[in-house]
């Protein structure tokens, strides 16, 4: 599948994933216990996430502490946004993971930590199609230039990012956005992941994807995610695009969009799982 790296693919120096498109970026760090590692933002800004363990982000003067959490599954985390044009360096005395999402910027922000108190928690569709978003920096959330981060769990079982969906046009009923996928995968298990395919156009394609893989998404149909049974499924999103105005909205696939309209009402027992 054009997109689909697989994990280690793109490591480089201390970074697992180092990867990007025109407008957005996604490094991961895995640090030893002390460790520490510096990084440039350039013309983009940042967000930091951890993913396993705590760690502080230092940019100039000023500093914000992280408090982590075990896994990706066991919460939300604090977080740190860092301008563009900055030099920052995340430390971790018990060492960890770390991403480090990034997307283009014209605004000078100032750099601070997003609490995990703080971090609107939700949850989209019902049954089968039930998951967890962690509104990280969401489009109408924490204030970032044009960056956006989420992350998105889904139960073992279940599917996310559905009904499949499109955002590369910059219209009022659209926003042109890169994406990025990064993915984790409970017990060392495996999930899938589709890109393209809407009628009456060619089919789809279908990844098999594991913890440390990515997807990138520079344009066109993408979704559902499964999370297979026994395996729950993690994913961050990173977004961003060339237009000033920061908004995330879709087009629906119309071969499926119908599905939406079911999530309205409750699901009845018989219901659950029907989506």
């Amino acid at each position: 599948m054009d997109g689909h790296q697989p994990a280690g693919s793109t490591a480089h120096g201390p970074w697992t994933v180092d990867t990007g498109m025109r407008h957005t970026g996604l490094r991961v760090l895995e640090l030893a216990p002390g460790g520490s590692q510096s990084f440039a933002t350039g013309e983009r800004e940042a967000v930091v996430v951890p993913l396993t363990g705590s760690c502080s982000v230092r940019c100039g003067p000023e500093s914000a502490e992280l408090a982590g959490r075990p896994d990706v599954f066991a919460g939300v985390s604090d977080f740190a946004y860092v301008p563009r044009r900055s030099d920052a360096v995340v430390s971790s005395a018990a060492g960890g993971r770390f991403a480090v999402a990034s997307g283009t910027a014209r605004r000078d922000l100032p750099f601070r930590r997003g609490p995990a108190e703080e971090v609107p928690v939700e949850t989209r569709g019902t049954g089968s199609c039930r998951r967890q978003v962690n509104n990280l920096a969401s489009a109408d959330g924490f204030v970032c230039d044009r960056l956006i981060v989420v992350e998105v769990l889904t139960p073992d079982g279940n599917w996310s990012s559905y009904p499949p969906h499109k955002h590369d046009e910059h219209t009022a009923d659209e926003s042109e956005l890169e994406e990025i996928y990064y993915f984790e995968i409970g017990r060392d298990g495996f999930g899938q992941h589709r890109l393209g395919g809407s009628p009456p156009g060619p089919a789809g394609e279908t990844a098999e994807v594991r913890t440390g893989d990515v997807v990138l998404v520079p344009r066109g149909w993408h979704g559902p995610s499964a999370a297979l049974p026994g395996y729950p499924m993690y994913y961050l999103n990173v977004m961003a695009g060339p237009h000033d105005e920061r908004a995330w909205r879709i087009t629906d696939d119309p071969a499926h969009a119908w599905v939406r309209d079911t999530w309205a009402a409750p699901a009845t027992p018989s219901e659950e799982g029907a989506a």
